[in-house]
């Protein structure tokens, strides 16, 4: 038999909405004393009891989808849930019973701007993020530097598509292949902002796809702000400012449960340079803000007048005030791991040329 669990208590503050706060025991392997309360509105006030209801006796291993599909099947069709929703409740039992969790339930860590060559860090991206899946990491912010001209291709871009070989030969630029979807990225020494999160998925659980990229990024619209940019979300995965897009994100989820997010944001590119090694057309271009008169990208230089080192200075500075982070380094073993999936992925031709 089962044995009973210590009572749970977890709570979500649904994004500009309100919070959520469930309370709950686990008997037996199913959901007992089941109490949902918090600062919404709900018409009529007999739902709530009627949601209680709906969680009380469901497998505590019950999926996100399925707590929140009881609760909804539970509520009548004229009920009025006003700034939560069902996806939210079972966020909220979610975090009570352990199986998702908060930015402060986790010791961060940040790795500083590194400069290592490109294929190291895709292959550092896949590293890191199993390795915060399988525990022998704490969830961590790291950013990147370059050593030389790079382009990463998205994981399911066409490389004959995506890059000119004959510019990419002329500006000895290194072509390597990323483990997540999204476009290409053209990279120099001090002309971009990259940075890669590590994290276990129970801290997006509940959270849809398109949620969970603003709800990562959270920080860095803070640090935006305070360095004079008013940012955000342009769905799916573009970080935009009213002067046009300035940074494009991407994620992939690891079967062990770890998880990558990484953002890349222009801070001075020379345009002329990356169209001449990239297949870039016109409709890409208009929606970068690039036209055939400008000889550089430069949202973030241009509209903070700040150099690349403050900026990165203030990313860093506001999420470890923000999560309590402490820096810290690549290990030895991590370098050696990274190094071993350079020679078996990440640097073939069979990796590089998955999709032609």
């Amino acid at each position: 038999m089962v044995e009973d669990r210590i009572p749970g208590h977890g709570e979500y503050k649904v994004p500009g909405g309100k919070l959520v706060v469930a309370d709950l025991a686990v008997r037996n392997g199913w959901l007992a004393d089941v109490s949902i309360s918090g600062d919404f509105f709900l018409q009529p006030d007999e739902a709530l009891a009627s949601i209680n209801s709906a969680l009380e006796g469901l497998p505590d291993e019950s999926s996100h989808s399925a707590m929140a599909g009881a609760v909804r099947s539970g509520l009548d069709a004229d009920v009025v849930m006003f700034g939560f929703s069902p996806e939210a409740v079972a966020t909220a039992v979610r975090r009570a019973l352990a199986r998702a969790t908060t930015w402060t339930d986790h010791e961060w860590e940040i790795i500083p701007p590194t400069p290592l060559s490109t294929h190291m860090h895709v292959a550092l991206d896949e590293v890191l993020a199993e390795a915060v899946g399988n525990g022998s990491r704490k969830p961590t912010l790291r950013f990147w530097e370059w050593e030389s001209p790079s382009v990463v291709i998205g994981g399911f871009q066409s490389l004959q598509n995506e890059v000119d070989p004959e510019g990419a030969q002329r500006h000895s630029v290194t072509v390597v292949r990323r483990v997540t979807g999204g476009g290409a990225m053209f990279m120099e020494h001090g002309n971009a902002i990259t940075y890669s999160l590590y994290l276990p998925q129970s801290l997006v659980d509940g959270l849809s796809f398109e949620d969970s990229y603003p709800f990562l990024d959270a920080w860095v619209m803070e640090a935006l702000e305070a360095l004079g940019i008013k940012a955000w979300y342009q769905p799916l995965n573009d970080i935009a400012t009213d002067q046009g897009k300035i940074g494009g994100a991407a994620q992939k989820r690891f079967g062990n449960g770890g998880m990558l997010h990484h953002v890349t944001m222009s801070y001075d590119i020379n345009a002329d340079k990356m169209t001449d090694v990239l297949r870039i057309g016109k409709e890409k271009l208009s929606g970068k803000g690039i036209s055939s008169a400008k000889k550089r990208v430069d949202p973030l230089r241009r509209q903070t007048g700040l150099s690349r080192e403050t900026i990165l200075d203030t990313m860093v500075s506001t999420f470890a005030s923000r999560y309590g982070a402490k820096v810290t380094g690549i290990s030895p073993e991590e370098l050696a791991e990274a190094e071993s999936r350079i020679e078996t992925k990440f640097g073939t031709l069979a990796w590089l040329n998955r999709v032609p």
